[in-house]
């Protein structure tokens, strides 16, 4: 069994509808995946996939990188939590890859408002950092990140920032990057995370992996991530199905 930790198939790409999608997951012996919210808009949308469908699950957060639309503050974030069917707050985060520092002072407070969302709803975060992973971690600790959990997704970073969100008690999610060959130093960052506190990825419809790479991505495609895990650890890709799903299950409270 393997688990799809963050995904986006509410998005255009998925033209064709979620079906056709839960029939190559049922194939790739996926058992579930978490729709993941990048704006408030949109929400209804990520919302009503995982009411209709029973292994699929929702967070509400708004993207770091979406600069229009409607900005939350806490006791929306928390009200819309409260929904039984959304287990996680994000993604939120920061990311400077387009922006200069000094120009994303709304980053920083939109993302510390989903600290505190995450602290008050009780539920875990789901943290996006992309050239920024010092202030990211520093605003972690200001806004006690540590007391709501959640994890770093699509992990791109260095062993060191791996090893500051480890102590802050967070998850580690590897995506189809960790394939691609010349992901050298995420390889390494991969066979020292441990296993009881890695999830598995695929940030579909992005970032397929090998042997897909450069084609949409789909949550079936996650066992390709697993795969590699298991190689460049040595050990039974069962191992990393059954502790991956089980760190899901630990992390967003939910039975699988």
């Amino acid at each position: 069994m393997f688990i799809d930790s963050h995904c986006h198939i509410d998005f255009p790409d998925f033209s064709e509808g979620v079906m056709p999608l839960l029939e190559n997951m049922r194939a790739a012996h996926v058992d579930a995946a978490l729709c993941v919210s990048v704006n408030l808009e949109n929400f209804p949308r990520v919302l009503a996939v995982a009411e209709t469908h029973p292994n699929l699950y929702a967070s509400v957060g708004v993207h770091p990188d979406h600069d229009a639309g409607r900005e939350p503050d806490v006791d929306e974030l928390v009200a819309l939590a409260r929904h039984p069917r959304v287990v996680a707050i994000g993604e939120t985060g920061l990311d400077y890859y387009r922006m200069a520092r000094e120009d994303v002072d709304w980053q920083r407070a939109r993302f510390r408002t989903h600290i505190r969302a995450a602290r008050q709803a009780g539920k875990p975060l789901i943290i996006h950092t992309r050239n920024a992973a010092a202030d990211t971690l520093a605003i972690m600790a200001e806004e006690g990140a540590q007391a709501a959990g959640g994890v770093m997704h699509c992990f791109t970073e260095s062993w060191e920032v791996a090893e500051a969100a480890l102590a802050m008690g967070f998850y580690i999610s590897f995506s189809g990057i960790v394939t691609f060959k010349s992901a050298k130093d995420l390889k390494d960052v991969a066979r020292h995370v441990p296993l009881e506190r890695m999830l598995i990825e695929t940030d579909s419809p992005y970032l397929a992996p090998m042997p897909h790479r450069g084609k949409r991505n789909e949550p079936a495609y996650v066992r390709h991530v697993a795969e590699e895990i298991a190689n460049l650890r040595g050990i039974p890709l069962e191992q990393v199905a059954a502790t991956t799903s089980r760190n899901f299950s630990d992390l967003f409270k939910v039975a699988i």
